[in-house]
């Protein structure tokens, strides 16, 4: 009976070891994250980072998809964004969300100068010299008048990063016309968001101007999306040029600038309503 009460005690003393060492977690695999729990929180975790990092870029609907196709350093501005080409000295694109608070305010271009943009290597950059005598005006792509809701954006409009040399006859009139209406449509529906800039030959001599030798461009194109309440799209092409142009002539389909020039536009939208918008170009949607 004896001998029985020993072996049953030396089973149960066995057991419990063994769910001790069951239970027990190697401290080698905790060190190495090697265990169940790490793991899944690890992922979970991993989960939700990128969908906070998903969030932050769908927010910014006016930006353009990345370019593989030519020299792109992107410069986050306190009202816009600018895609800054270092061949042609000038944006490959700027894109702005345009709200109706910043169409009013007290700070006016009168007080600014246009200067260089240091973030650039000397030499990589236009200077106020490469315009000096060259005929051409200094174009805003951002224009001082979405700027005058604050000193810092007012003054930053003035960078060089945000200057394309253009046709003062088209600077004057179409182009000041065409940021005065989207100015307008910006009160009317709260808010768009604006991607412009400059189109370049596609064959032959490239115009520059300057030492520093700054493309000319040979249009410029603007696409302005609308995006409360059903949203829309619309597109214009001016050509760099003292002629009279309308806005009629000028009117295009963002398809059809994103297939002028190379530019993937609004592609934080979904895709169905990205197809739908980028091949419209009714200006009555507009009035």
């Amino acid at each position: 009976m004896k001998m029985v009460r020993k072996y049953w005690l030396l089973l149960m003393l066995t057991a419990f070891v063994l769910s001790c060492r069951n239970g027990k977690v190697d401290e080698a695999q905790v060190a190495a994250g090697q265990t169940s729990t790490t793991f899944y929180q690890t992922r979970t975790d991993e989960a939700a980072r990128t969908e906070v990092q998903k969030v932050k870029v769908i927010t910014l609907y006016e930006q353009p998809a990345p370019l593989t196709d030519r020299p792109e350093q992107i410069l986050k501005r306190r009202a816009y964004t600018t895609s800054y080409n270092s061949k042609s000295k000038t944006p490959n694109w700027v894109a702005w969300h345009l709200t109706k608070a910043h169409t009013y305010g007290d700070n006016q271009r009168k007080n600014e100068v246009f200067f260089e943009d240091e973030t650039i290597e000397r030499g990589l950059r236009a200077t106020d010299n490469d315009y000096y005598n060259s005929r051409y005006d200094r174009g805003h792509m951002c224009p001082a008048g979405d700027n005058k809701w604050d000193a810092q954006a007012m003054r930053e409009s003035f960078l060089f990063t945000n200057i394309c040399p253009q046709n003062h006859g088209l600077n004057k009139y179409e182009w000041n016309d065409l940021e005065i209406l989207c100015r307008d449509w910006a009160r009317e529906y709260g808010a768009i968001d604006i991607v412009c800039g400059p189109v370049f030959p596609s064959t032959g001599e490239q115009k520059t101007i300057g030492r520093n030798k700054v493309w000319v461009p040979e249009a410029f194109f603007k696409v302005i999306l609308c995006r409360q309440g059903k949203p829309k799209a619309i597109g214009f092409i001016y050509r760099n040029e003292g002629v009279k142009q309308t806005m009629e002539e000028a009117l295009r389909s963002v398809d059809e600038i994103e297939a002028l020039t190379g530019i993937d536009f609004f592609p934080a939208l979904d895709d169905d309503t990205e197809n739908r918008i980028e091949a419209e170009a009714d200006l009555t949607d507009w009035n």
